[in-house]
């Protein structure tokens, strides 16, 4: 492959990218271009150096010609902004009242003053507007009732909570803690007088996802109605409920997770994403189509095609959009929606019929769309996107011709005059003689004469990709006087569904192969300094980390991250719970104790010597402190030069969603104990 570099934008006194930048940088977390194609509304995040609060206010920007203005002000959290069907409202959920209850707001689209809506008490999970405009469906979950006595008793409030009573296996959440006891249930709200009518209830099933019929007669929704969801969480089905409220009807679909579910514009069809199957994680994200009567049986629309629907691309400057549902044509002859491949996402569309034909493509750019929406003439479409050289900003191009149109460039005063170094790609063969892609980071000011310190970077998931989508970490390695290198090995999506079944049930076999591989080919290059290689990564990743220092000895350093090293004492800790069963044969640890330890990087640490970081969020509910508090203590043990370095209060995604102190403060981390051991 050709080499592809990241802009260098060589101004008069060029600067390197700093840790600090993330208090400057700003994020769009959501957009909708409004029903006519004329406007884009979209949410704009923030972080308050003083504070370390981060604030959202909507934006408003004309699809066309002009600048973007900021629409709503304040120091708090307006987000999921909506279009009324008519274009002359907006919709959206704010906490400017209390600045700790979010409510839904009404605020006209030519400027106003926004009216409040509903006054419940608990959570929103997204809202989506009645085809008449009148009534607003959502998905929402009451506060406990001892919640709200402590907020309504100071004295009850200081104690805090006296004992947790818990009789689920899902009971807490990474990045939202305990869970409550009160589930998430479909309601309706009258735009106009915020009167609001539960349409499901239950103490046992959560239901979500809800989406008006065309007529808006109907509520279409998801929820898993098993005995109990905890022991079977894949049973996800699809249900009809009239939208006065009354019975809902099922709608008989596969076994597996489902994400988001729509009608078509006539009502005879639902189109949802799902995998099949129980615990197959590994398997592709599929679009499928089902009849609303349910009397035929679902199809597959993109299996053939061996693809990610709704793939991404991970990065650590963005916060995840919200994904809707299947996007459909206004005549319903297309559905509309995102591919994860070879490191990029893109926009595309297929027909829904018996013949679907082949993918047509829309958008197909050397980085990654991560959000859109089509106004009603579907003739434009607003979309969220970003590349190596650029954080995401917000686009409207043509749906069929024209070029994109760049409508923010919210980040460019933090990067105009940043040299970020140079990128290269690289196609490469596996031991297998699999094919794997990579790329490598040259630092900024690079000399082909020289020799440089390298860092490895592995990702999470695994069922992820790296890519086209701009990785602050990684930049800032480089402005360091460091050659950073990433690719996809087996487990990774985006490569077709074998590339990632590779690797299941059995982690650290074939992914270890193919690092190894890819570290051979870096380090064969001239500018690399063979002897000053390390390595990192951050949950998978950091099993692997772990995984490799306790099988070779070719890393002069390592910095493991919310990491896995006991595949035993992870059982039944964190958010994911038993389902660690999925990846041992549907077994858990009694019956193959074995098995669980052969996977356990702990089993290999006797052979490590490699000086090695712990990093560990104390409130990382995804892979629990105990992972990294046993790598520490094994490590220092065996007299390796080790440091532990705990950070309060953070979920597992501080690097993407950390207070941004705490943020600044890894990466200083890593950074120092690289420059000790590789410099």
């Amino acid at each position: 492959m050709p080499e592809r570099k990241a802009p260098r934008r060589a101004k008069r006194s060029p600067r390197v990218i700093t840790a600090e930048d993330l208090y400057r940088f700003q994020l769009i977390t959501d957009s909708r271009i409004s029903p006519d194609g004329k406007h884009v509304i979209y949410s704009v995040e923030r972080v308050d150096r003083k504070t370390e609060k981060k604030f959202t206010n909507l934006w408003l920007a004309p699809a066309g010609a002009g600048r973007p203005r900021q629409f709503t002000y304040g120091d708090h959290v307006d987000s999921h902004p909506r279009w009324s069907p008519d274009g002359k409202s907006i919709a959206f959920l704010s906490d400017r009242k209390d600045g700790k209850r979010s409510q839904i707001y009404i605020i006209p689209a030519d400027g106003g003053e926004a009216r409040q809506v509903t006054h419940l008490k608990g959570s929103f999970a997204g809202f989506e507007w009645s085809p008449d405009g009148r009534t607003i469906a959502c998905a929402f979950r009451k506060k406990d009732k001892d919640a709200l006595e402590r907020e309504a008793d100071e004295g009850k409030k200081k104690l805090g909570v006296v004992a947790r009573h818990i009789d689920r296996l899902f009971y807490k959440l990474d990045g939202g803690g305990f869970l409550p006891e009160e589930r998430w249930h479909i309601w309706t709200v009258s735009a106009r007088t915020g009167k609001a009518n539960q349409l499901t209830a239950g103490d046992r099933h959560d239901n979500s996802g809800p989406s008006w019929s065309p007529d808006g007669k109907h509520i279409v929704f998801m929820s898993n109605r098993s005995a109990d969801p905890d022991l079977y969480p894949d049973h996800i089905d699809l249900f009809i409920v009239p939208a006065e409220g009354g019975r809902a009807r099922k709608v008989k679909t596969p076994v597996g997770i489902k994400w988001s579910v729509g009608f078509s514009p006539d009502g005879k069809w639902l189109a949802y994403y799902g995998i099949t199957g129980q615990g197959q994680w590994y398997k592709n994200m599929q679009l499928w189509v089902v009849p609303a009567s349910g009397k035929a049986a679902p199809r597959n629309l993109t299996g053939r095609f061996d693809v990610e629907v709704l793939g991404g691309v991970t990065n650590d400057l963005t916060v995840e959009p919200p994904v809707g549902p299947p996007v459909w044509s206004g005549d319903g002859s297309r559905i509309y929606f995102t591919i994860g491949r070879y490191g990029r996402s893109t926009l595309h569309s297929i027909a829904p019929g018996e013949r679907a034909g082949e993918l047509q493509t829309h958008i197909n750019e050397w980085g990654a769309v991560l959000q859109f929406s089509l106004d009603s003439a579907e003739s434009k479409v607003a979309y969220l996107y970003g590349d190596m050289g650029h954080p995401v900003d917000l686009y409207v191009t043509d749906l069929d011709c024209g070029a994109p149109r760049r409508i923010t460039r919210i980040n460019d005063k933090v990067l105009g005059n940043v040299d970020l170094g140079e990128i290269e790609e690289i196609w490469f063969k596996g031991q297998g003689g699999n094919a794997l892609h990579g790329w490598i980071l040259r630092p900024p000011g690079f000399s082909p004469k020289k020799k440089y310190p390298a860092i490895l970077e592995i990702h999470g998931g695994p069922m992820t990709q790296y890519g086209e989508l701009f990785m602050h970490e990684f930049y800032y390695l480089a402005a360091n006087g460091y050659v950073v290198f990433f690719s996809n090995p087996r487990g990774s999506q985006g490569y077709g569904e074998a590339h990632s079944k590779a690797i299941w049930g059995c982690w650290g076999k074939a992914d270890y192969d193919d690092i190894m591989a890819w570290t051979d080919l870096v380090a064969r290059k001239p500018y690399i300094d063979r002897k000053r290689i390390g390595v990192t990564g951050g949950s998978y990743g950091g099993f692997m980390t772990n995984w490799i220092i306790g099988h070779t000895k070719r890393f002069a350093a390592a910095v493991t991250q919310r990491s896995i090293v006991n595949m035993i004492s992870k059982y039944g800790a964190g958010d994911y719970n038993w389902l660690l069963e999925y990846r041992f044969g549907n077994k858990p640890p009694w019956k193959a104790m074995e098995a669980y330890w052969d996977q356990s990087p702990l089993k290999y640490f006797g052979k490590v010597k490699t000086p090695t970081m712990v990093i560990h969020s104390e409130e990382d509910h995804r892979c629990p402190i105990v992972e990294g508090e046993q790598t520490f203590v094994a490590l220092k043990r065996l007299g390796v030069d080790t440091e532990m370095v705990r950070f309060p209060e953070e979920p597992h995604g501080l690097s993407r969603v950390g207070r941004t102190d705490r943020r600044i403060e890894r990466l200083r981390h890593i950074l120092r104990w690289f420059d000790k051991h590789l410099k």
